[in-house]
């Protein structure tokens, strides 16, 4: 499994900023390595957000998403709101956290 990712929300006049880093390769697919065999493909592939238990933000990702992607969205949402976030990688590894809007 892949490190935590640092989510951070907070709210602001009924809405509420979320800023997520994810660590992962992300391999296209396209790169070598030092041997010039292909590195396979390797990449975030799906990424839901649900505050409250309800879907606020859903993303299919492809290759060219660059290695530790960074998201920002707003949502209309209140101080307190439970945010968690899950994505799944094209390996079938999966990773879920959460946090709380301030």
């Amino acid at each position: 499994m892949s490190d935590p990712m640092r989510i951070r929300a907070a709210e602001k006049d009924g809405l509420v900023d979320v800023k997520i880093l994810m660590k992962h390769d992300m391999e296209s697919g396209q790169r070598k390595d030092s041997s010039g065999k292909l590195i396979p493909a390797w990449f975030i592939s799906s990424l839901n957000v649900k505050a409250q238990g309800k879907d606020v933000f859903n993303a299919h990702f492809g290759p060219a998403i660059s290695k530790d992607p960074f998201l920002n969205f707003k949502y209309k949402g209140a101080k307190g709101d439970k945010i968690v976030v899950s994505w799944v990688d094209t390996k079938g590894d999966k990773r879920t956290d959460e946090t709380t809007a301030s």
